[in-house]
């Protein structure tokens, strides 16, 4: 039985198609590069110097994570990049373009001090990417601001640009996300599969090198078993860890990203699909689940934002738990009670940045998950008397929100500052 409407199960399908996208690389840094290959079709060849006026939160996650194909990590390459191959049609995967010989323009672009990297002073925007070609007397900029491929009108000049948004984006709440993903008919919800083709197949390339911190790779091995077991648990862990090992390490493979995070998506994710793989559960149930998974996460940063200084594995692992919930056989109460478990648990996570070490993360993420799940299922629930836990789960979560993008603005300050001093 239907029980939302066909217009209004067909927004929160274009949110959905919004949000949950391919994306080659870490977000930020192929942001900045989309931005600057917006830039130089703007200025219509290649340009010989490049100012970057980035938002503090876009140099944080930039910083220290793999650029895919080139063996490098930072801004720099993903600039030069941007320039020399990027297509802005291309979005998220603007380098998927990327030849041996592009990637030796670009390093020598680079070598060459053509770049100028700044953070933007003056903005509200956490997610802010202005970039400025040019080739001797023609210059021309472009700036993205608000989502990852947003892109305004330079004339805005760093002013503070609100979140982009649709006028009419539908504001959810956890009881329509869940009569969504349960009650939706099938066909229409199909396409979220492609989430699982793309991130349990980013989880298998991660076997073929050696990415990042071998996470994935070491939770499979003797030792590792011998610690973990060969159990639902470890497998678990183990996709979820190495396609993420994967991606921040640089491997030239597309993930499906939500909301503008592709270890978000991950972990909404491959968490899901290997529990229902190992519970036997059926096709449509598994659609349903990720749907489930995935809209949660969506609608945790409708109000937390794209960018914030809690760490996304915090939003991306309580749409897997809802998800792996749903897949044991609970009920909406049962659902609510994983989120209020997972509310209770990883609130203050801290994001320092796009780095190989994120799989560290994201695995303490997933295992919070399976946990919650489990608790849920045996009735069990953080009560309202506990901490920022309230008896309405949507306000539970706009606790858990009102913290990460208000409260922690201090603690995202000091991270950058000390990731930015470090000898």
């Amino acid at each position: 039985m239907d029980l939302i409407d066909k217009e209004k199960r067909e927004r929160i399908i274009d949110l959905i198609h919004k949000e949950v996208v391919p994306a080659i690389g870490c977000t930020e840094p192929m942001c900045v590069a989309l931005c600057t290959a917006k830039a130089k079709e703007l200025l219509g060849c290649r340009p010989e110097k490049i100012e970057a006026h980035l938002s503090a939160n876009i140099l944080k996650n930039a910083m220290g994570v793999g650029i895919p194909g080139t063996g490098m990590i930072g801004l720099p390459i993903a600039i030069a990049l941007g320039a020399i191959i990027g297509k802005s049609k291309y979005q998220l995967e603007v380098l998927k373009d990327l030849t041996p010989q592009a990637l030796e323009e670009g390093k020598k672009f680079v070598s060459e001090g053509r770049i100028c990297i700044k953070q933007k002073e003056g903005i509200c925007d956490k997610l802010y990417v202005e970039i400025i070609v040019s080739a001797g007397e023609k210059k021309a900029k472009a700036v993205i601001a608000g989502s990852h491929t947003h892109f305004v009108e330079p004339e805005t000049n760093g002013e503070n640009i609100p979140e982009a948004q649709d006028d009419d984006e539908l504001p959810l709440t956890m009881k329509l996300v869940y009569d969504f993903a349960t009650t939706a008919p099938l066909d229409e919800i199909r396409f979220i599969m492609e989430a699982r083709e793309y991130n349990m197949n980013a989880a298998r390339e991660a076997l073929k090198g050696n990415y990042g911190h071998n996470l994935g790779k070491t939770i499979d091995r003797p030792l590792a078993k011998g610690i973990f077991g060969n159990s639902i648990y470890s497998h678990i862990i183990s996709r979820t860890a190495s396609a993420c090992d994967a991606r921040m390490g640089g491997a030239m493979i597309p993930v499906m990203s939500n909301s503008g995070s592709g270890n978000q998506g991950i972990c909404a994710t491959n968490p899901v699909c290997v529990y229902a793989k190992e519970n036997e559960n059926t096709e449509e149930e598994l659609i349903r689940a990720l749907t489930l998974s995935h809209l949660t996460a969506i609608y945790i940063k409708q109000s937390l934002g794209t960018l914030s200084a809690l760490c996304g594995c915090v939003v991306a692992s309580i749409g897997s738990s809802c998800g792996i919930t749903y897949l044991m056989g609970g009920d909406y109460q049962r659902i609510c009670y994983s989120v209020k478990n997972m509310i209770a648990n990883l609130t203050g996570m801290i994001c320092d940045g796009a780095k190989p070490a994120c799989s560290l993360k994201i695995t303490s993420g997933v295992s919070t998950a399976l946990l919650s799940a489990l608790l849920a299922m045996e009735g069990k629930c953080v009560s309202s008397a506990e901490g920022i836990v309230d008896e309405s789960v949507d306000k539970s979560i706009h606790n858990l929100t009102s913290i990460g993008a208000d409260a922690m603005c201090k603690t995202d300050d000091m991270v950058l500052s000390i990731m930015t001093t470090k000898p």
